[in-house]
């Protein structure tokens, strides 16, 4: 990955993060990380603990972000969902599986979260 693309994705992560914060939202970890892979953000809101994948793009041009969530990118979220969980157990939790879309914007990055994708 290349250093444009990796502060791309920094900067959407930070966007996303940000709006689950504004809305209530407490962050659990950020780029929490096993062999299997990386969740992007954990986040809580009273009960339900949310799993938010954040696909950030500079342009609409190859398609939407959200686009880019292949039935095998929500298997293996899932999977790194249930690693969380062994690792970090949250008694009486629903989970919930987001989506930040996250785009260029005028003045800051526009951010659309799809609640319960998959």
């Amino acid at each position: 990955m290349t250093d444009h693309r990796r502060r791309i994705g920094v900067i959407g992560e930070d966007a996303a993060a940000a709006w689950y914060e504004a809305h209530g939202y407490q962050i659990v970890v950020r780029n929490w990380r096993v062999k299997a892979g990386e969740i992007d953000i954990v986040a809580r809101i009273g009960k339900t603990l949310v799993i938010c994948e954040v696909k950030t793009r500079s342009s609409n041009a190859f398609g939407l972000p959200v686009e880019a969530i292949t039935r095998t990118k929500q298997l293996r979220l899932r999977k790194l969902a249930g690693l969380f969980l062994s690792d970090q157990p949250q008694s009486g939790c629903s989970v919930r599986f987001d989506v930040a879309s996250v785009t260029p914007g005028a003045h800051a990055p526009n951010v659309e979260i799809l609640e319960a994708a998959f």
